[in-house]
């Protein structure tokens, strides 16, 4: 991935009829919210506590900036990215099953960003908002196709939940090392590495995708979160010992973070061709030869406490991240997107209502 590459000279404009809708999609939502309440149901009864169905897991929740810079191309001078400007972030790391695992069973890492103090046309339900989420996995493709095919996924993960923890880490420990050789001769498997097989690298050194596709103003993109700082690239691919430690990742963004900040840029990849990045097939790498990463915003992180019992209040568990709270410019395209929308508001209502605490928007985008 570059972090100085220019941006395509030929991408394409969003039109309606470049989305395909699934036969059966209404009833593959309703599937995928009954799996994510079969799992956060089961992780409330075992723990008292409601969590998030996935990425309930948190390891640090860091305050900082995002800068735009001024006069970005035109191509990229979009949404919220049109006017340069300095927005105050907050960011929640996190992996991705929906019950608290010790650091041993190695997962996909996640980030989750709230850009605050947005202003502009509003996506259906955000009217009030001043906010605009990014939502990111460490790998540029989602695990499943379509909607459908996730939901067949997902039921086997909520079969799981909170159960055969001693299991789960004997297998993450076949999995890392099935994931080690299959890479080792140029392969990946994201079965592998979602079932446990992630390398037990430093999260603070990963570069984090959206893996969907958004609208980019009025063209096509998927975003990148890239690690820029020398602190953080020094991290890339960084083992961190999971053994014996249950929140070993937490500890490492602990430890960073009390003793140096961090910056990261924000990058789009925008769609030039549908035949070889399309919008209804989320499992497809886009390909960087075709439209490279560009950078349209850079984060910056002073050192702080990463896990302040006031943050975590506020943030963990008193806010939400979905990818439908945001401007109309970056609304969420493709059906994998589209049965996010009721499921993370779903959830976010679970949440609240169960821990005696509604998550909302903060009013005037202020946290505390």
């Amino acid at each position: 991935m570059s972090q100085s590459a220019s941006a395509p000279d030929n991408p394409l404009k969003f039109e309606p009829d470049m989305e395909h809708f699934e036969e059966n999609e209404a009833d593959t939502e309703i599937g995928l919210e009954d799996a994510l309440k079969s799992i956060r149901e089961t992780t409330f009864e075992h723990s008292g506590h409601a969590m998030r169905s996935v990425h309930a897991k948190s390891h640090g929740v860091l305050f900082g900036s995002l800068a735009v810079p001024e006069n970005l191309p035109g191509v990229l001078a979009q949404g919220l990215f049109s006017k340069g400007g300095n927005y105050r972030v907050v960011m929640r790391l996190s992996t991705v099953p929906g019950d608290i695992l010790n650091d041993s069973v190695s997962t996909p890492r996640g980030v989750a960003i709230k850009v605050i103090g947005v202003d502009g046309a509003r996506l259906p339900g955000s009217e009030a908002d001043v906010t605009q989420d990014f939502l990111m996995v460490n790998a540029p493709a989602f695990s499943a196709p379509t909607a459908a095919k996730f939901l067949g996924n997902l039921k086997t993960l909520a079969g799981t939940t909170d159960k055969y923890e001693a299991v789960k880490e004997v297998l993450s420990r076949v999995a890392r090392g099935t994931e080690a050789i299959l890479e080792a001769f140029g392969g990946k498997s994201s079965t592998v590495v979602t079932m446990g097989g992630h390398a037990a690298t430093h999260i603070l050194g990963e570069t984090f995708y959206s893996q969907t596709p958004f609208l980019f103003g009025r063209y096509i993109c998927k975003f990148a979160l890239v690690p820029s700082s020398p602190g953080l690239r020094a991290l890339t691919r960084q083992s961190v010992d999971v053994n014996a430690r249950p929140d070993a990742l937490r500890e490492a963004v602990i430890e960073h973070f009390g003793r140096d900040g961090g910056e990261w840029e924000l990058q789009v990849q925008l769609n030039t061709d549908l035949q070889t990045m399309p919008i209804e097939d989320a499992s497809v790498p886009w390909p960087e030869d075709k439209s490279p990463y560009v950078t349209v915003a850079r984060i910056s992180a002073p050192a702080q406490d990463a896990w302040s019992a006031e943050n975590v209040a506020a943030v963990d568990d008193g806010a939400s991240f979905a990818p439908w709270h945001g401007l109309a410019a970056h609304r969420p395209l493709g059906g994998v997107n589209r049965a996010r929308k009721d499921a993370y508001a779903n959830a976010a209502e679970f949440r609240g209502s169960h821990n005696g605490c509604p998550i909302k928007e903060p009013p005037g985008g202020e946290f505390g």
